[in-house]
């Protein structure tokens, strides 16, 4: 494995690191809806965070290198392209949203320990 793949001696680390990221988590909960054109899934993105074009493409390039994301471009005028969830990427972003979807029914639960941490540092 080359040191230069960003993978390291951990591929699946990496990948973790992927489906895990700030963008990564928010396309693929994104793209379980259904497919999306790039300017759609953009504003869709930024209804929550701003996300500049840059990092969305790369975010999308690194979901699609991992299998995750499907690049669809189609051959009219003016270009389409199309981005879509594969099987694999599915799989990763149901795990990812039912995450998400923990985090949102225990955040008073961590609040509270954060506050019961901060209370006895103090």
């Amino acid at each position: 494995m080359r040191k230069t793949d960003g993978d390291l001696m951990c591929p699946h680390r990496a990948v973790l690191e992927h489906v895990t990221s700030r963008w990564g988590t928010l396309v693929l909960i994104v793209l379980l809806e259904r497919s999306y054109r790039f300017s759609e899934l953009r504003r869709e993105i930024s209804k929550v965070s701003q996300v500049s074009e840059k990092m969305l493409a790369q975010t999308l390039q690194t979901l699609e290198r991992d299998g995750m994301v499907n690049r669809d471009a189609k051959p009219v005028i003016p270009p389409r392209v199309d981005y879509a969830l594969t099987d694999l990427g599915r799989e990763g972003a149901e795990q990812v949203r039912d995450l998400s979807l923990w985090t949102e029914r225990r955040m008073a639960a961590v609040q509270k320990a954060r506050q019961e941490y901060d209370a006895a540092k103090a």
